[in-house]
């Protein structure tokens, strides 16, 4: 090659690196109020186009290991309505917010050690996403439909990442966001390296969730030995109980008990042996808990019996959730002037929030169970993992496991436990492609609360190693 030859071949690469780098410069951020520590990963922050007049938010922090090789992971929180900002800032982002609200630390089990990890606040309407129209009615598959174009958005803006292997996560009501997008994904035309999905202390069978909730808080010492048994006198019939769709009125009546006692006594529903923030006179709110006995709730309105009333006697604001946690400092942060400016955030956009009521009182739930959405992405070779913390009561580790065995795939790991940081973390057992885990002592917010352990099991899902 001549030296003329090698000069135009050099240009010629900086050309097109620099038009590549140019999609990501208008989203950067260089700085970020109250950091006071160098990142040794870059960040974005901007907007992807859904379907016409709708731009989620999202936020992608590069790896800090090697980001061109690495994994790019779409995190997504639930609700619905509520914001993936949230598992930014207080779950596996890589730093959260102080109490004062004003300054930064870092997270030293953030999932960006060892992936690209892109957070997006969805649908439109919730957090700093939004639409023009200001129309924020949605469903499960328009849901599914919006996401699968902001990711075909991403991939146009940062085309450096394509080739890197991609995984969704989802939290909660993303045991519903994660399986349908994976589906769009999955048998789409868009040129996505996907290789798997996970689903965190997911919201995956309605009627599972329900049934297992009255077992779970029996045998965890909730209810007591007579309602157990009243439950099961009025509920079963020749051995086989209905605690999710019941008709009978004193079984009805029995299943208001029980849910008030996991509901508004004061537990935390997210995790049932950490305190509930602001003790017991911080009720839960309704938009957490609102899938649960959603058969029953007309029932127990008429009669009045899950009125929540708030030590000052007035029922409490939804948009305070979720129960019993406390995201004051990241909503202060969030909605400083510097900060939004430093997330290139529209000044029209009202302040931020940790779940919109707005999104959430008019979402119409298509999916009482994702059954045939997995079985679907199984036989197409996607790999899969359903963790649960094992503390949680609103989407409780019995009803998912019970989820995945009548996926009826064969076993191929048998039930044992894992390790982390030579202690036991919890337990698992894995059908296939199909991963089936707990952690011990973990409530609904795993990588928050069991950090240490989330991360190895981040890592060994998303190598394909044992765990």
């Amino acid at each position: 090659m001549t030296s003329m030859s090698f000069v135009s071949l050099v240009v010629c690469f900086l050309a097109v690196s620099c038009l590549t780098w140019a999609n990501y410069a208008p989203d950067e951020v260089t700085e970020l109020p109250g950091m006071s520590f160098k990142p040794n990963y870059r960040q974005w922050s901007g907007y992807l186009k859904a379907s016409p007049g709708k731009f989620l938010h999202y936020w992608f922090v590069t790896s800090q290991r090697d980001p061109l090789k690495d994994p790019v992971v779409l995190w997504l929180n639930g609700g619905p309505g509520c914001s993936s900002l949230d598992g930014f800032l207080s779950e596996n982002g890589p730093f959260h917010v102080n109490d004062d609200g004003a300054t930064l630390y870092e997270n030293n089990f953030s999932w960006n050690r060892i992936a690209n990890v892109l957070y997006l606040e969805s649908p439109a309407g919730v957090g700093y996403s939004y639409s023009d129209d200001q129309k924020y009615k949605t469903d499960d598959d328009q849901v599914a439909d919006d996401n699968y174009l902001a990711l075909q958005s991403f991939f146009a803006k940062f085309p450096n990442f394509t080739q890197n292997e991609f995984f969704i996560i989802g939290e909660s009501y993303g045991g519903i966001y994660a399986p349908t997008l994976s589906q769009r994904v999955a048998t789409g035309t868009a040129k996505i390296n996907f290789k798997g999905f996970a689903v965190g202390n997911g919201l995956s069978s309605y009627a599972l969730n329900d049934q297992s909730l009255i077992y779970f808080g029996y045998y965890h010492g909730l209810f007591g030995e007579q309602l157990w048994t009243d439950l099961n006198t009025n509920c079963c019939d020749k051995g086989t109980c209905n605690f999710f769709n019941n008709s009978k009125e004193a079984c009805k009546t029995l299943l208001s008990q029980a849910f008030s006692i996991v509901y508004d006594s004061g537990l935390n529903e997210y995790a049932l042996y950490m305190d509930c923030e602001g003790g017991v006179g911080a009720k839960a709110y309704e938009r957490s808990m609102s899938h649960l006995f959603r058969n029953y709730r007309k029932h127990w309105d008429t009669f009045q019996l899950l009125k929540v009333p708030s030590v000052t006697g007035q029922t409490p604001p939804v948009g305070e959730v979720p129960p019993c946690i406390n995201s004051t400092a990241q909503m202060n942060w969030l909605n400083r002037g510097d900060v939004r400016k430093a997330l290139h955030i529209p000044d029209t956009l009202p302040p931020w929030d940790i779940c919109s009521d707005v999104v959430g009182g008019q979402y119409t739930n298509i999916y009482p169970t994702v059954k045939d959405v997995y079985l679907k992405l199984l036989s197409l070779g996607v790999r899969a993992l359903v963790y649960n913390g094992d503390t949680d009561m609103a989407c409780n580790f019995l009803g998912d496991k019970w989820f995945v065995e009548q996926l009826n795939q064969k076993t191929t790991t048998k039930y044992q436990s894992w390790i982390s940081d030579d202690q036991i973390a919890g337990f698992y057992e894995q059908y296939g492609n199909l991963t089936l885990l707990t952690v011990k002592g973990a409530g609904h917010m795993v990588p928050q609360w069991a950090p240490g352990p989330a991360l190895d099991m981040f890592q060994s899902f998303l190598s394909n190693k044992p765990y």
